[in-house]
């Protein structure tokens, strides 16, 4: 026999047995909130590095020839192009894994007869 919670006390409204965080887990592709945060804090850690990298390098070239900068300029360049492409790559990769994930539920949705929406 259930009890009821004291007045103004709010009753939960789940179907007992149901766990909010499991389902949260089906929907988010298998990688947690914070596998997902970690991810992504390391999309911009490896923007800065290769912008820092490529910057050393353009230096590295101008101490080697004496220009005054421009490797530089140039190296930091191509590491903001070589990190934009990267993470742009990894995003739409993202978003189409997230597109045929959402595309198989609604096929088996539409298979079941759409039993559990």
């Amino acid at each position: 026999m259930e009890s009821e919670p004291p007045s103004g006390v709010p009753r939960d409204p789940r179907p007992s047995g149901e766990d909010p965080l499991r389902k949260l887990a089906q929907h988010s592709g298998g990688i947690g909130s914070l596998g997902a945060a970690g991810k992504y804090a390391g999309l911009g850690l490896q923007f800065a590095l290769s912008i820092l990298l490529f910057l050393y390098l353009g230096q590295w070239v101008d101490r080697r020839i004496g220009t005054n900068g421009i490797f530089a300029l140039v190296g930091a360049f191509l590491g903001f192009g070589a990190a934009f492409y990267s993470i742009y790559r990894s995003l739409m990769a993202d978003q189409k894994r997230a597109e045929e994930a959402e595309a198989r539920e609604r096929a088996e949705a539409k298979r079941t007869g759409g039993a559990g929406q």
